[in-house]
């Protein structure tokens, strides 16, 4: 696997560095940081592809596509838990993995030219684009680079009913082909780390999609004794 993406990704005009196990992944990003990570779930030596994505998380941004044979909604979870920004599943078409390539440095490179700079802000949420941190109520929001993304897009379009399929093009920048389990599954943990110590919910389920709304916009319901 390892030597054909070496090759198509050489073809399409990328420069792949291939390292085998996930200490050497991990010696290799610190001493020549990399445009994006491919990472396969499953690699010899003490280190999986999980636990390399959670470390480099720890300290870079840089975008991570997760490959794996494994296509549990559970494996899916665990790699987007860790950090990675994208999933595929083995076996898959190289147009594919080239398109999810092309998406992931596309919006790395937007995310760092974006004009669109300065704060965000919606009822309890500031979001500081330049600076890539976001609070609630004052508390720190421990957002992974997707999940700032998405509350991103949702803070630019309060009020607005986003679906799926927008979000994918909109956020991770490829076309919807019939799959958007990592929209929800980032929505999922970015719904987590908003609604920590009891907090209201602002992103809430609609059809056809998802909507951000003030909670004091939103009628509560009775509760029953």
């Amino acid at each position: 696997m390892a030597a054909f993406l070496d090759r198509a990704l050489a073809f399409a005009g990328y420069a792949p560095d291939i390292v085998e196990d996930g200490e050497a992944a991990l010696a290799r990003a610190e001493a020549s940081a990399p445009d994006i990570v491919l990472l396969d779930v499953m690699l010899p030596g003490e280190l999986d592809g999980v636990a390399v994505a959670r470390r480099l998380r720890t300290t870079s941004g840089v975008p991570i596509l997760m490959l794996t044979a494994r296509e549990g909604l559970d494996d899916r979870v665990e790699g987007l838990n860790a950090g990675a920004d994208d999933y595929l599943a083995k076996p898959f078409a190289l147009e594919e993995l080239l398109a999810r390539v092309r998406a992931l440095l596309r919006g790395r490179a937007l995310a760092l030219a974006d004009t669109r700079r300065g704060v965000l802000a919606f009822a309890d949420i500031r979001l500081d684009q330049d600076a890539r941190e976001a609070t609630r109520a004052g508390r720190r929001l421990a957002l992974r680079n997707k999940e700032f993304e998405l509350l991103t897009h949702f803070l630019r379009h309060p009020g607005r009913v986003l679906e799926p399929r927008m979000l994918l093009h909109d956020v991770w920048g490829y076309q919807y082909l019939g799959d958007a389990n990592v929209v929800h599954v980032t929505l999922r943990g970015l719904r987590q780390e908003l609604e920590a110590d009891g907090a209201q919910r602002l992103i809430h389920t609609v059809r056809p999609g998802y909507i951000l709304r003030d909670p004091a916009e939103v009628d509560q319901p009775s509760r029953a004794a």
